[in-house]
């Protein structure tokens, strides 16, 4: 086999970093999620058991045990197999969806294809094939993607786009001139349905809207509190100067349930994600709560699923222990009654009942 050109080598490495960083170093948003406002109400009469509490839904047409998507973080290196293989087992075990890493390196190099491969273990997993959406002005097609999608049994396609990461990073792609046309032309072409999300910067209506039109069919807030994906640019450059400037975009976007709140009101039915910086079973609760119907974790499953399948199963059933447990003391049996519980402060005290 030839060896990788010097750009699929470069993404490659690139991919490696990001996980040392995510891993090892302080990359947090300035910006707080916004979930520390948010309450819930406490029901102290649930009229039901805890073993009662219902977590299964469906998205985009599938059943999900859980309403979580194991947000895409990984690939393209050959460390990031074990982690996506981790998260996959941890997937199929407890029902969440889950999404993979960016599958340009795969694209630019197909020996890394099997860092991505995961049905194996995820028969039955609700699955995501990933690409940022400005690789489309860079030489890959849509019937790339068409055979990305294909190659991975994927359910589904994330098209992530991230204006301020690229031009933070080193030789980034900087070129979204005339992407939304050929977002509209993927989403005609394909025979999955397309999620378009941010990346940790939050997503506005005016955006979403025009998402929407061009044809996806479900969003991903992917809002400001979590990973600062200019922050971690900042650091994989190793250029002092570089790292200053993506510093000062450390406080840049719209907070997870800011993005949350203002899409759902904006689009009542449409499919939506709130993902960035939910660290808690209670954190997927107040999503729910909000109006999301997934929420998306990554930072607290890396980690463990740096480990072994084990460490990452038991890391997302601590998650899925406390959203069952802020079910139960809400008074909420199923995932369809968690917008009930929202707490407003004297009037839910007096008025509140629990849902049946």
């Amino acid at each position: 086999m030839a060896e990788p050109t010097p750009a699929p080598r470069a993404t490659e490495a690139r991919k490696s970093r990001h996980l040392d960083i995510c891993l090892k170093e302080d990359v947090a948003s300035k910006l707080e999620t916004g979930f520390g406002g948010v309450r819930l109400r406490h029901e102290v009469l649930p009229e039901f058991a805890l073993e009662d509490v219902e977590t299964a839904t469906t998205f985009l047409g599938r059943r999900l045990g859980i309403p979580l998507v194991i947000s895409s973080m990984t690939g393209g290196t050959q460390r990031a197999r074990d982690i996506n293989r981790n998260l996959a087992a941890a997937a199929e075990a407890s029902g969440a969806a889950l999404g993979l890493g960016s599958q340009k390196a795969a694209i630019e190099n197909p020996a890394l294809l099997a860092t991505y491969r995961v049905r194996d273990l995820a028969p039955n997993v609700t699955l995501f094939a990933n690409i940022g959406a400005v690789s489309l002005n860079y030489g890959i097609s849509i019937d790339d993607l068409r055979a990305a999608v294909d190659a991975i049994d994927a359910n589904g396609l994330y098209l992530h786009l991230n204006p301020l990461q690229e031009a933070l990073q080193t030789n980034g792609d900087t070129n979204f001139r005339g992407l939304l046309p050929k977002i509209a032309a993927l989403c005609r072409s394909l025979d999955v349905p397309v999620i378009a999300k941010s990346v940790g910067s939050g997503l506005s209506v005016s955006s979403a809207a025009r998402l929407l039109e061009a044809g996806v069919a479900a969003l991903d807030v992917a809002g400001a509190g979590g990973t600062s994906w200019a922050r971690v640019e900042g650091r994989r450059s190793r250029d002092p100067r570089r790292e200053e400037l993506a510093e000062t975009f450390a406080g840049w976007g719209y907070p997870t349930v800011e993005a949350t709140l203002a899409v759902r009101a904006a689009f009542p039915a449409v499919p939506l994600v709130a993902s960035g910086g939910v660290r808690s079973g209670v954190d997927i609760a107040k999503a729910l709560a909000l109006g999301a119907d997934l929420a998306g974790v990554g930072l607290p499953l890396l980690e463990p699923a740096t480990h072994s399948g084990e460490a990452t199963c038991a890391a997302l059933e601590q998650l899925v222990a406390g959203l069952r447990i802020a079910m139960f003391a809400s008074g909420c049996r199923t995932i369809e009654t968690l917008p009930e519980a929202l707490y407003r402060g004297n009037e839910a005290i007096e008025t509140s009942e629990p849902a049946t």
